[in-house]
């Protein structure tokens, strides 16, 4: 049985506590893009426990976790989380790395950082550097894992390669002159490869045999589909294709049968970072969700901006996510509100309607959210493990999500602990 989790907004909808959730039935979660620009948060042992690079499943003793070549590395990050997660729960030949995954370097942070203050921080990038390691990928200069493991001389080779017009650019364009030396930074690699050997694997090769072997393997997206290189609202997205195509390429397991994607949906929606938001809420009503849901970025901290539910937005997600089934989260954020609203159609520019989501980031900050009215509830959400004791009016809430978006939402997230789960 195969499954992929993936976010149908612009991220942070609560994908780390719906992997958390199904990883008891699974025997392998797996990571398959992104990087440390990832923030996703599970709470554990009466902890919160923030993943950036290490798969959500970890904390579940069944499960075998990879990261896969999809996802970009940061090494100083990923050792911290294994130290972290160590301390909690043993993970001892339970974390497999893909030696074909690339590693961030020090020129990636410093390019992202200068790009970012040279177009006015547009984009609203984490500044961890993983746009300029994917580039370096595709451009074929890029530092994988395995490159640890070779020769020294040839890894030295390889940064002084990648790094040549980088540090002519960082001198004679952005006028940086303390730079880091390519001897610093091959010592600084070389300073974690014997703390990560025995993690490192044809990942690739584990995920073949589990198949043959019939194991359960669950798929675990890093950001929302509307971040996705290519479908998301370019060129506000990230780096790597989020949606649950993804995970193919992002893990080599091959064409075989997908059993199911799970799409995780806030019960609202939230945005960090530059670009198109037709739903955000800039009054109370947004304070309100952004306080009651604690909408605050886990890798930066910056505030999210928040809006009404987006079904034109989410729906196209949907759809190029191959969506099966919907978890839908973050339903008690809304308790207390005593008028929701939910965007089932735009306004384009010329006046026409469209229940299609145009990724054009151009037009999208054009267009003007149609909304749909539906009552609030006073009673709280929080907690409950019932759909029977939800408020009528969450319930009214949730069967129109379903209806609009024409998928059936299975599951419905009340709270912060891995139980507090409604299964429908």
């Amino acid at each position: 049985m195969i499954y992929i989790v993936s976010g149908t907004q612009w991220g942070d909808e609560g994908k780390a506590k719906v992997i958390d959730f199904f990883a008891l039935d699974f025997d392998y979660v797996v990571r398959y893009q992104g990087g440390a620009n990832a923030g996703h948060t599970v709470c554990f042992n009466d902890k919160k426990i923030v993943f950036h690079l290490m798969p959500s499943g970890i904390l579940r003793e069944n499960v075998t976790t990879i990261i896969g070549n999809g996802v970009v590395l940061e090494l100083s990050e990923l050792m911290k989380e294994i130290e972290i997660v160590s301390r909690e729960i043993n993970i001892d030949g339970r974390l497999w790395i893909s030696r074909k995954a690339n590693i961030v370097m020090p020129y990636h942070k410093l390019m992202d950082k200068v790009k970012e203050e040279a177009t006015g921080k547009d984009i609203g990038t984490t500044l961890r550097g993983i746009g300029p390691c994917y580039v370096d990928k595709m451009d074929r200069v890029g530092i994988r894992l395995e490159d640890l493991y070779g020769s020294k001389d040839i890894l030295k080779q390889k940064i002084e390669k990648a790094y040549l017009v980088k540090k002519f650019m960082f001198e004679n364009y952005y006028k940086i002159s303390d730079l880091p030396t390519v001897e610093e930074m091959l010592d600084g690699v070389l300073l974690y490869a014997e703390k990560l050997e025995k993690y490192v694997a044809d990942t690739e090769k584990i995920l073949h045999n589990a198949h043959k072997e019939r194991k359960n393997i669950l798929f675990e997206g890093a950001q929302g589909a509307l971040l996705d290189i290519d479908f998301g609202t370019y060129p506000y997205v990230t780096s790597s294709n989020t949606i649950s195509a993804g995970a193919l390429i992002g893990s080599g397991i091959g064409a075989f049968d997908i059993a199911n994607v799970i799409g995780i949906t806030k019960a609202y929606i939230t945005r960090v970072g530059g670009g198109p938001f037709p739903t955000e809420l800039k009054d109370e009503i947004g304070d309100y969700i952004r306080k009651q849901g604690n909408e605050f970025g886990s890798t930066t901290g910056r505030p999210r901006r928040c809006g009404w539910f987006d079904a034109v937005a989410t729906k196209y997600a949907i759809d190029i996510n191959g969506v099966k089934e919907i978890f839908l989260t973050k339903i008690d954020v809304l308790d207390g509100l005593r008028e929701i609203k939910v965007c089932t159609k735009y306004r384009l520019p010329d006046g026409s309607l469209t229940e299609y989501f145009p990724a054009n980031s151009c037009l999208l900050e054009k267009v003007t959210p149609e909304y749909l009215k539906l009552p609030g509830w006073e009673e709280k959400t929080f907690g409950l493990r019932s759909y029977a004791k939800l408020p009528d009016n969450a319930k009214r809430y949730i069967e129109f999500l379903e209806t609009i978006l024409e998928r059936k939402i299975s599951y419905i997230s009340t709270g912060f602990d891995r139980d507090d789960v409604i299964e429908r």
